[in-house]
């Protein structure tokens, strides 16, 4: 049991729990060997830690004492030791004398010692962690500084983008989100990041309310009530959030504005569907690298294929510590068209489809019409099977059998049309 008490406070984080970002903060880690040093350079390349200014220094406490006897201590310190517990307690005593009372402390030690412990707690250090520690083991320490550990546990975010326009990667993320909601009992919030052309409010038979331009113009202003009042509520289970769907004004988007928005959806709920538009901005790069999961929707054609490659390999350079995008191969089988096989498009990727959806225009052309998910007028498809499997993907669960199809009308997705008259 007493092993158990210092692992828990430093074991490694669940690869399917979203750790936030570090805030702007000086961190300063002195290694005590070449392979923690290696490690927390790992570390501090991460995405997570973009906003801190870290540095990583070899000498271990000897090395930190020498060099803050001549300049203040930064926010966070970081050092490693291979002592035992007297003389861990001896060197930080010696460092306490240069260490600034603001400056919080987090000892990396090789003895796994529940007494020492318990000891630096009581003596003001802010964690102690037992060699050796992952880069993200160690990430999500310094993201728990700042950020409560004991808070409900953050949101997934999941952006679906796609490799080229038309490819359908907006449908897949609703039918994903509704089905999760709805059938899998998640609490979920779509967000229609496309401010002109989103279709989130058609395919939802809603109107587009633009609510989150509000928070785009006030980032910083941005808290759960401001997000819950932009939000229409499309079941117990289900909202969404989305632009006005018009192009009668300039859409000025900041990469940081989408950030404080997408930190305060994921503290509402489980899981935050993104649908990100196929343009490339800042803001657009910022959103993906940022993302806790990634789905790339692709048509069997050339075009799709650069595309696709050109997005996997940039997200795959710059989240080293984060799993690989995953790969959706759409409308599959348009009579007449040359495509290219799964097998060799998934080859050329280096990533095989999560899934191969079948060009079925009838269902899809049926649900876009009513304003309703491919569950609920084509059940038995097998484009409605794929989908569920994705869902049960994204979600980490098992599936669950379709629901049986609804009675629907054609020209109910126009209904939407006359609330305006």
């Amino acid at each position: 049991m007493q092993n158990a008490a210092v692992e828990t406070a430093t074991q490694a984080p669940n690869a399917d729990m979203p750790v936030l970002l570090v805030p702007r903060i000086d961190l300063h880690i002195y290694c005590d060997n070449q392979q923690t040093g290696q490690t927390m350079q790992v570390a501090a390349a991460d995405r997570r830690m973009s906003r801190a200014h870290v540095t990583v220094q070899l000498g271990g406490i000897p090395a930190a004492i020498q060099v803050y006897q001549t300049q203040p201590t930064p926010q966070v310190l970081v050092v490693e030791t291979h002592g035992a517990r007297d003389q861990v307690m001896a060197e930080l005593s010696k460092l306490a004398e240069v260490c600034q009372a603001n400056t919080k402390v987090i000892v990396i030690g090789h003895v796994n010692d529940v007494l020492l412990y318990r000891e630096l707690i009581k003596a003001g250090i802010s964690e102690y962690i037992v060699a050796p520690i992952s880069a993200m083991g160690f990430i999500e320490t310094i993201s728990n500084l700042y950020n409560d550990p004991k808070s409900a546990p953050l949101g997934k975010v999941v952006a679906f983008v796609g490799a080229k326009g038309g490819v359908g990667s907006s449908t897949i993320a609703h039918n994903v989100g509704w089905n999760t909601s709805q059938r899998r009992n998640i609490d979920t919030i779509i967000t229609d990041l496309d401010l002109a052309f989103g279709t989130a409010s058609l395919n939802f038979n809603q109107d587009a309310t633009g609510g989150i331009l509000d928070a785009i113009n006030q980032p910083d202003r941005v808290d759960a009530t401001l997000v819950e009042r932009m939000m229409t509520k499309l079941g117990d289970k289900l909202n969404l959030l989305n632009g006005p769907g018009s192009v009668d004004r300039d859409f000025n988007i900041e990469a940081h504005a989408i950030e404080s928005i997408l930190n305060v959806v994921r503290s509402s709920a489980p899981l935050i569907v993104v649908d990100v538009p196929n343009l490339w901005a800042p803001w657009i790069k910022h959103t993906l690298l940022n993302a806790d999961d990634i789905i790339i929707t692709a048509t069997p054609e050339l075009p799709s294929l650069r595309n696709a490659k050109n997005l996997i390999d940039l997200l795959k350079g710059s989240r080293s510590n984060d799993k690989p995008p995953k790969l959706i191969l759409n409308q599959v089988g348009i009579p007449k068209r040359p495509e290219i096989s799964a097998a060799d498009f998934g080859k050329a990727l280096g990533v095989q489809p999560m899934a191969v959806i079948p060009h079925d225009p009838a269902s899809f052309g049926l649900a876009q019409g009513n304003g309703q998910m491919l569950f609920e007028v084509a059940p038995k498809a097998k484009a409605t099977e794929i989908l569920n499997d994705i869902a049960a993907s994204v979600t980490g669960q098992t599936n669950i059998p379709v629901a049986k199809k609804q009675k629907t009308s054609l020209l109910s997705g126009f209904s939407m049309l006359k609330k305006k008259k």
